[in-house]
């Protein structure tokens, strides 16, 4: 465990109005600190209150229902909203859980842990995430707000005093971006949910799972496999649902399910699958583990993430290109191999909760003892 008799920690994290991967993270950092307070911009009580309510929760000025619910529209605001969260003289270790602007909290003293998911997209890669949200007109139109945010986040990059990050991919991106090091530690998945289930079969049939957004590139993966006339079933809800729905009504062999909001469920369907598809660019691959964990092989492009994950031919099969043709000649190289579902989950055993937390402590430890 962290040497952490006598410390006084804050963890400090992005947004508490939606559940994902970070926020899996930020419950296993409060296992590891159950003293900890948490510092976050937003906070959606109502909404996480099962998962957070139990913590001291201290917000930003931006907490207001009208933002919270469409905190992305305000992005450019939030970096004066982390400025406004002042910790003082209070801890002696602060830990950022962010993929935003939370890592320039303020604070006078305490030694400063920042696990960034992944530089803020919109400041850096608008062009890949901000058409969900706005027209390119508007992105051009738009560009002087985000070169300043992209300013913004530089300088909030220099303040923690050691960087970890999620995946080499991203501790890339925060060498070019920030001109920092950042020491890797993957996140961990829920091992007690996502295991390979003897008792599941293997079916016919292949998933795509996942939030539907412009990036993770639904419908491509709809189309590819309408060509090839095999049976799809996809999981999801988000800004591209309407067209997934319009894609899948009618085929058939495509299962529409939205979300799902029992994990025995999921994992049941993820163990069913002869594999998952991953067609996008991801920052470390939460789908592409919890897969794998499963006994199920991943179908994955060979870029980010994904790459640290799926060893071709052991536990997935990679592709190299974003497009139809690339992914159907990816299946159909699947469809010639064979894969076993326990060897394929061993190559998940070192995305472990316990991992995770081993790792962290042991950086941490060594950081604070010099």
């Amino acid at each position: 465990m962290l040497n952490a008799k006598g410390l006084r920690v804050a963890l400090v994290h992005d947004y508490l109005n939606q559940f994902g991967g970070q926020e899996r993270v930020l419950l296993h950092l409060m296992e590891l600190f159950p003293e900890a307070p948490i510092y976050t911009l937003l906070y959606e009580p109502g909404f996480l209150e099962h998962a957070f309510g139990s913590r001291e929760v201290y917000t930003s000025f931006a907490n207001r229902p009208f933002i919270r619910k469409r905190h992305r529209l305000f992005i450019p605001i939030l970096g004066h909203a982390a400025r406004s969260l002042n910790l003082g003289d209070k801890y002696d270790l602060i830990i950022t859980n962010t993929m935003g602007f939370v890592k320039g909290v303020r604070y006078g003293r305490g030694f400063h842990v920042s696990y960034i998911h992944a530089p803020l997209r919109y400041a850096w890669e608008p062009w890949t995430y901000l058409p969900d949200l706005f027209p390119k007109s508007l992105i051009w139109a738009g560009m002087p707000v985000i070169r300043y945010m992209r300013w913004q986040d530089k300088q909030f990059s220099q303040k923690p005093d050691l960087i970890l990050a999620n995946s080499r991919y991203i501790a890339d991106k925060i060498k070019n971006f920030y001109g920092r090091g950042a020491a890797v530690i993957h996140p961990p998945i829920e091992d007690d949910v996502f295991y390979r289930d003897p008792g599941v079969s293997k079916q016919d049939y292949y998933l795509i799972y996942g939030r539907i957004i412009h990036y993770k590139k639904f419908p491509m993966v709809i189309r590819a496999f309408k060509r090839m006339g095999l049976p799809l079933k996809v999981v999801g809800v988000g800004p591209e649902e309407h067209t997934v729905r319009e894609l899948v009504n009618g085929s058939n062999g495509f299962e529409y399910l939205s979300f799902i909001a029992d994990e025995s469920k999921l994992r049941e369907l993820i163990c069913g699958a002869k594999a998952t598809i991953v067609p996008q660019v991801e920052d470390f691959g939460l789908v592409t583990a919890e897969s794998i964990a499963c006994g199920t092989p991943v179908i994955g492009y060979n870029k980010g993430g994904t790459v640290e994950i799926v060893q071709d031919g052991t536990n997935g099969v990679l592709f190299d290109e974003q497009s139809e043709d690339s992914l159907v000649g990816a299946v159909r190289r699947f469809e010639t191999m064979h894969f076993d579902p326990r060897a394929i989950s061993k190559t998940a055993e070192k995305f472990s909760r316990e991992n995770f937390k081993k790792n962290f402590t042991r950086l941490v430890n060594s950081a604070l003892g010099t």
